[in-house]
């Protein structure tokens, strides 16, 4: 699977511009099914570059939906991603829209695709299926929580986020796992003072250094701490907003990081943490196909653990409560979907959370219904955190415009290293929100 280009669109999908509207304006004369023929297959269009759901639905198809595809053959579809919105918007006007679809850059494209009748109502029809259950808790919380209150996508993808952390490195310097901020940033010191470096972390990308402010800002100020900013009840330049990013300026302050963090992109600091050379790594769920692959990792699978971010002393937010996305969204098109496209709807949700984990390693909203034996306990970690899960938040940018986004992201570094101050931060990305 290509990470780094999923990951990227992980990353932006939430905040990317806003569909044009009067394509759709031709689309939204009815649900989109009705006096529609019958679909002769199950059309599945997604993005050339993300390869693992179509392969994984290419085996279902093979296999546990294999009586299913001999009613309706899968037929796999794909459009570079740059060009989905705009194929998307095409289709819509066209009244072409597939069985099955990766979701537009922004769930305001899908939003609008279901107020125009265009795409499945998914909770309903799982309902009907009976296979409602098979979504984990938390991937219904985060779909739901980037849609509006609505289930308008399936989870092929969930990843949660949190610290990993080198369990030799800790025990050969006599740290224990942190459970609040304060125990962090004592095992922090400890670390440093003995020639470890803490964290690492990627600058040039920025967003690994903003996922360590929404995490504060979560445990202190509680799930709905952006929520409001996005709604426009909270400023990022109210004082406890500003505290968040300046305890991880501190963190940089104090050299945390390393030297250099500004320069360090993704894959460098990746590499620091599985050689050894950081004790530390706030990463999402995505990065335990790195941290199983013995060639990238030296330190040993056996020597990761993942933690949440810590607890913030007299904070609303809870350790429980952890940074989600769904990946590459997929949803449904109704003016194919019917009694087949259902059975295929259902087989999907009872089968591919196993095939996914055994034939991929990648770990989705779905239940895991077949046993799978995990790659190693760290993923077994992140396994059960997932179905245990059940109030997952969001990631800084979530919920931020392209524009915000980018600045946010462009000044991360400068934050860590001393040369923007967390107050200047903070003004900046919210003159950024207020243009809209």
């Amino acid at each position: 699977m290509p990470h780094r280009t999923i990951r990227a669109r992980r990353l932006t999908f939430a905040s990317a511009g806003v569909l044009s509207l009067a394509v759709l304006a031709t689309a939204c004369g009815g649900s989109g099914g009705g006096t529609s023929a019958a679909p002769k297959d199950f059309t599945y269009l997604s993005v050339t570059e993300n390869t693992t759901t179509r392969t994984a639905l290419t085996t279902l198809s093979k296999g546990s939906c294999k009586a299913e595809n001999d009613t309706l053959p899968l037929k796999v579809e794909t459009v570079p991603q740059a060009q989905l919105d705009q194929k998307l918007q095409l289709l819509a006007g066209q009244d072409a829209l597939p069985a099955q679809f990766a979701a537009g850059n922004a769930p305001a494209l899908t939003k609008q695709l279901a107020k125009s009748g265009k795409v499945v109502d998914i909770q309903l029809e799982l309902d009907r299926l009976g296979v409602l259950g098979q979504l984990e808790p938390a991937a219904v919380s985060t779909i739901k929580a980037l849609y509006g209150g609505k289930l308008q996508a399936l989870p092929y993808e969930y990843n949660i986020e949190g610290i990993f952390y080198n369990k030799k490195l800790f025990k050969e310097n006599g740290v224990a796992v942190p459970g609040t901020w304060d125990e962090l940033l004592a095992a922090s010191e400890k670390l440093n003072a003995k020639g470890v470096q803490p964290f690492s972390a990627s600058g040039a990308q920025g967003w690994p250094l903003t996922r360590l402010i929404s995490g504060y800002l979560y445990r202190s100020l509680g799930p709905d701490a952006l929520d409001k900013v996005d709604a426009g009840t909270a400023k990022l330049t109210d004082p406890a907003y500003v505290k968040a990013a300046e305890e991880i300026a501190a963190l940089g302050k104090k050299g945390y990081f390393g030297k250099g963090v500004g320069s360090i992109d993704y894959d460098t600091a990746m590499n620091q943490f599985l050689t050894g050379k950081s004790a530390m790594f706030y990463m999402g769920s995505w990065a335990l196909a790195n941290i199983s692959d013995p060639e990238q990792n030296k330190v040993g699978a056996e020597n990761v653990g993942f933690m949440p971010f810590p607890a913030v002393k007299g904070g609303a937010g809870s350790v429980n409560q952890y940074p989600s996305n769904i990946g590459l969204a997929i949803t449904l098109g109704s003016k194919n979907f019917d009694k087949k496209t259902g059975a295929w709807l259902s087989c999907i949700t009872k089968n591919y959370g196993s095939t996914a984990l055994k034939d991929h390693g990648t770990i989705s909203g779905f239940k895991v219904n077949t046993p799978v034996k995990d790659a190693n306990d760290v993923t077994s970690t992140v396994r059960k955190t997932i179905s245990s899960s059940q109030q997952n938040v969001l990631w800084f940018e979530a919920l931020f415009s392209t524009k915000a986004t980018t600045i946010s992201q462009t000044n991360a570094a400068g934050l860590v290293n001393g040369s923007v101050s967390p107050k200047q931060f903070m003004e900046n990305v919210q003159a950024a929100l207020g243009s809209r």
